[in-house]
């Protein structure tokens, strides 16, 4: 049984996850790869909103996709996207990425080898990794510029859709982690985190949802 005060505190993280970025038309769009084929669902939305010529699905396969994506994230994302009216020829695939910094970088040389011209990005991902996501970017692709986005979707919404509660508050809190650990490693940008929500983080913490999380030496 989830607390009322986890709800709240998983509902602090989650707003602070949303970039609040308008989608706007850019050079190209990068999906990331994951579980989650409502990713792939909105990048086309995007597409067919005329906001990009092309776009770049991105992932290998892990450990919440080995059966459920047995040909790669970023195959199953291509496949769900020309499902939806995306023209193929207008998406470009890396099936290599296994997490979000080689997300960006294999990107890059893709459309670089590709020869395509790249100012800016729409950044695709989860609605609970959006900051991550945006972080990550800049860090690893300084020069262009990005526009984060995801699903329109609540919290309770998108329990709902994943099936699993507790899974979904391990992702927020493992996502909320990686802002505060990445950036020491060289990972992402810094991302100022407010009190209220570095404090929900530390509760969900302590109340256990720890599923998601990377090793921090600092709590060593």
């Amino acid at each position: 049984m989830i607390s009322v005060l986890a709800w709240r505190d998983a509902q602090r993280l989650w707003d602070f996850q949303q970039m609040g970025h308008e989608p706007r038309p850019c050079s190209v769009a990068i999906g990331l790869g994951s579980h989650d084929l409502g990713v792939a669902d909105t990048t086309a939305d995007l597409y067919h909103r005329g906001l990009m010529p092309l776009i770049v699905f991105t992932g290998a396969t892990g450990r919440t996709t080995r059966d459920r994506m047995p040909r790669g994230e970023a195959e199953h994302y291509r496949e769900r996207a020309v499902e939806l009216g995306v023209p193929a020829g207008a998406i470009l695939v890396e099936p290599r990425a296994r997490n979000t910094a080689e997300n960006i970088r294999f990107s890059r040389a893709l459309l670089e080898e590709q020869r395509v011209p790249v100012s800016s990005v729409l950044l695709v991902s989860k609605p609970y990794e959006e900051r991550r996501a945006y972080a990550t970017a800049r860090k690893v692709w300084p020069e262009a510029e990005w526009v984060s986005t995801s699903t329109p979707m609540t919290l309770p919404g998108y329990v709902d859709s994943i099936g699993d509660a507790r899974l979904v508050l391990d992702m927020l809190v493992g996502a909320q982690q990686r802002l505060r650990v990445y950036p020491r490693r060289g990972f992402m940008v810094e991302q100022p985190v407010p009190g209220d929500v570095a404090a929900a983080y530390e509760r969900l913490r302590e109340a256990g949802f720890t599923g998601r999380l990377v090793p921090d030496e600092s709590s060593s």
